[in-house]
């Protein structure tokens, strides 16, 4: 992968959509690992669209838990582990 998008904050969403269209269109493999408030991004139209194109997106379990308590989570759930994970398969690293 690319890039990994580490998203901590919804305030990040609209952002994240537009870097996440411009790898797409650029052919560049990314994804994102959301944590903490950042899994609201999820309910964001636009990042929402923009990360059917990413390799890989997941959210931390917890954190989905605790934040969005009875709605489906529409990507992988994991752990911080996975998160680990994906910081090492990342060629680099994005904190929004």
């Amino acid at each position: 992968m690319d890039v990994l998008f580490h998203i901590t904050s919804p305030d990040a969403a609209p952002i994240a959509a537009a870097l996440g269209r411009a790898f797409s269109d650029k052919g560049k493999a990314w994804g994102c690992f959301l944590t903490n408030d950042g899994v609201k991004a999820l309910v964001d139209p636009a990042f929402a669209a923009a990360s059917k194109n990413a390799a890989r997106v997941a959210v931390c379990e917890h954190s989905w838990d605790l934040h969005m308590a009875g709605l489906d989570c529409p990507v992988e759930r994991g752990s911080q582990t996975i998160n680990s994970a994906l910081m090492a398969e990342a060629g680099r690293v994005v904190s929004l």
